[in-house]
């Protein structure tokens, strides 16, 4: 078994006062950090990965001057910018493969991002031997659900850690996790107390 863990979009635009802010988005980034302090023998491997969108088009529709928050958003995480950075409080020292996603369109899984190397997720996925991944991170209603789903597609053991997720909406996030859980997923935590 090869464990690896999925830190989804946890960036400034996407937590408190940036340009997409979710409730919780702070608080996620600390978590995650506390979870890899308290223990740092539980992954082989640690992947984060960002929003990191053209600032001079639409990114194939995806921004949009009078977005729908479905398929279509205000401008965020631009590629430089900001609001593009990880959290402050998500220690990036701690993350050893960053994956960038959406250059020029839409995307919101990890799986649809490429490494700062180059390399496609599936492709480090194989290159490494993952077999089992947690996920946690931000919108659980959107880019935590699309990554937890495709690792489930693609093979991979899938666990979420509802204790680090924050979604855009509680009904929705609520609604995900149910998705979640069926598609076969495992629900549980990341931290204790």
């Amino acid at each position: 078994m090869t464990s690896a863990l999925f830190i989804i979009d946890v960036q400034n635009d996407f937590t408190e006062g940036g340009a997409l802010g979710v409730s919780g988005g702070a608080a996620v980034a600390a978590g995650v950090t506390r979870l890899l302090e308290e223990h740092p023998e539980r992954y082989d491997h640690v992947f984060a990965s960002r929003d990191w969108h053209d600032g001079d088009n639409d990114n194939g529709g995806h921004f949009h001057a009078q977005p729908d928050y479905v398929d279509t958003w205000p401008v965020h995480c631009v590629a430089g910018t900001p609001g593009a950075q990880y959290h402050p409080a998500l220690d990036d020292e701690l993350v050893d493969i960053h994956v960038r996603k959406g250059q020029g369109r839409p995307a919101y899984s990890i799986f649809e991002g490429v490494t700062d190397e180059g390399e496609t997720l599936p492709e480090a996925l194989d290159r490494l031997g993952v077999t089992d991944i947690d996920v946690v991170g931000i919108a659980t209603d959107y880019c935590v659900l699309a990554s937890a789903l495709d690792g489930l597609d693609s093979g991979h053991r899938v666990r979420v850690l509802t204790d680090l997720v924050a979604g855009v909406a509680p009904e929705s996030s609520e609604a995900a996790l149910v998705r979640l859980q069926s598609a076969g997923a495992q629900l549980t935590t990341g931290l204790t107390g």
